[in-house]
């Protein structure tokens, strides 16, 4: 399906170096922030008080967060939990107090807005279960690479491999940096963002690289250059679509989903836009320059094949 068909091939590769020396510095630029920065982690990583309350009708969620935030806590978060009439409130280790002192106070302020609810569970996370969450989720991410580069290698060739890797890589280090240079909260749900874009983005490199071996076949007397272009140019109006329609479920995330899924859909979105950009300028550019060409995706006709096809006919 094409939205649009452009009939002249745009030359991406002509601009290949200069592009990739921009996105090169903000890559170094993203590592410094989250090297000299680090991240503002949510108390699931560095542990705290979990409350479950319940109410005889809908839960307020809004009025709940305007109660815990007028007692002083900035990060903290308030999600509806099994029903609509339960919530899980997370609070972020405060000084001189306990778990018990906490729920206290917050339950105190919260039967003086609504007499109606009611403590379930109180939960003390320390942060030992942080370092676990934060060990898992690295592994889970070394999983997905090693993963992704054993795809690429076998259904294309391993020089795609490895740019289709640092492609993906670029993408992830970039968002881990805007989360860093911006201080905004990193959660499990930005980490599951993180290992989507991870999918997303080889999605779209695994188009442009299918696109890319299918010209080979076609055109032989086109430089590897001319068939990337012609490769990245054939597929824009998919892009578009895609991206695009992807972008717009995300957006709605981002502007009505509230304060839980906020920086879930930051997250999609910037990966999203970079995802776009390191597999058009990133991958194929790395591919070219590492010495992609005709044979290696496409293997040659065996002499003895060749002269059985001459017999038959």
């Amino acid at each position: 399906m094409e939205l649009f068909k452009i009939g002249r091939t745009i030359p991406f590769m002509r601009h290949a170096l200069i592009l990739n020396a921009i996105s090169f510095i903000t890559f170094i630029l993203a590592v410094f922030f989250i090297v000299t920065r680090g991240f503002h982690l949510s108390i699931e990583f560095t542990g705290g008080t979990v409350m479950e309350i319940n109410y005889t009708q809908a839960a307020p969620i809004e009025q709940v967060r305007t109660v815990v935030s007028g007692l002083g806590y900035t990060d903290f978060q308030v999600q509806n939990f099994g029903t609509s009439r339960d919530l899980m409130i997370r609070l972020p280790l405060a000084p001189g107090q306990s778990s018990a002192t906490q729920s206290e106070t917050v339950m105190k302020a919260l039967k003086a807005a609504d007499a109606t609810v009611e403590l379930r569970r109180v939960e003390f996370v320390g942060p030992q279960v942080g370092r676990e969450l934060v060990e898992n989720g690295l592994l889970a991410l070394l999983f997905v690479i090693i993963g992704i580069v054993l795809y690429l290698a076998i259904r294309f060739e391993w020089k795609f491999a490895v740019a289709g890797v640092l492609a993906n890589l670029h993408d992830v280090v970039i968002i881990l940096g805007f989360f860093a240079f911006f201080g905004w909260e990193f959660s499990l749900s930005v980490l599951a963002g993180v290992l989507a874009v991870l999918g997303y983005s080889v999605n779209e490199s695994v188009v442009i690289m299918d696109r890319i071996r299918e010209n080979f076949r076609k055109e032989r007397n086109m430089s590897v250059a001319e068939v990337i272009d012609g490769a990245i140019t054939q597929t824009i109006s998919r892009t578009i679509i895609t991206h695009g329609s992807t972008q717009m479920m995300v957006m709605a995330m981002l502007l009505f989903g509230g304060p839980t899924l906020h920086y879930f859909a930051l997250a999609l979105t910037i990966g999203i836009w970079f995802g776009i950009y390191s597999s058009v300028f990133v991958a194929a550019a790395i591919a070219m320059w590492l010495g992609i060409k005709r044979e290696d995706l496409i293997k040659p006709v065996k002499k003895a094949e060749q002269a059985d096809e001459v017999y038959e006919e």
